[in-house]
């Protein structure tokens, strides 16, 4: 049985309590906030495990983690890369810059299959797909032909 043994001191204990009461932090951060402190109250890695039920290999990576990077590192999830964006600035500046033109003759208002259909004609863009066009007016609240381009949908 692999043992890691953890030092803490008053100062960590008290941010790892304010972690668990504080209510605002996601509960894989209280679990392992709870891990760290019943580690320090002189508990085996096996009954850890146990209480929180956990296995036992997540007790040690916990461990393993605080002493490699503290209580940041052991607590809170890193940065994820996600995935890398398909399109430049430019080019989204481009689609909410389409959203605000006139519409096509005999239509109010640009609908977002208009707009994707508009778009696949354009050089870049052959490959766009209608979610893609939805998530990027909606990051920018566009209206897509109302009077003022930009106001938001009541």
């Amino acid at each position: 049985m692999r043992r890691l043994d953890i030092m803490l001191n008053d100062k960590d204990i008290s941010r790892l309590r304010k972690i668990i009461k504080s209510g605002m932090v996601m509960v894989r951060a209280v679990m392992r906030a709870n891990v760290l402190l019943l580690s320090v109250s002189g508990k085996g890695n096996d009954d850890i495990a146990q209480i929180l039920n956990i296995n036992r290999d997540t007790v040690l990576r916990i461990k393993k983690r605080y002493m490699q990077g503290g209580i940041d590192m052991a607590v809170y999830d890193g940065k994820r890369p996600g995935q890398p964006r398909k399109y430049t600035e430019k080019q989204m500046a481009e689609i909410t810059a389409l959203a605000c033109t006139k519409p096509p003759g005999g239509r109010k208002r640009w609908s977002v299959r208009l707009l994707t259909d508009e778009l696949k004609r354009r050089k870049g863009f052959r490959s766009i797909n209608r979610e893609t066009v939805r998530l990027i007016l909606k990051k920018t609240e566009q209206s897509r032909g109302r009077e003022e381009c930009g106001a938001s949908r009541p």
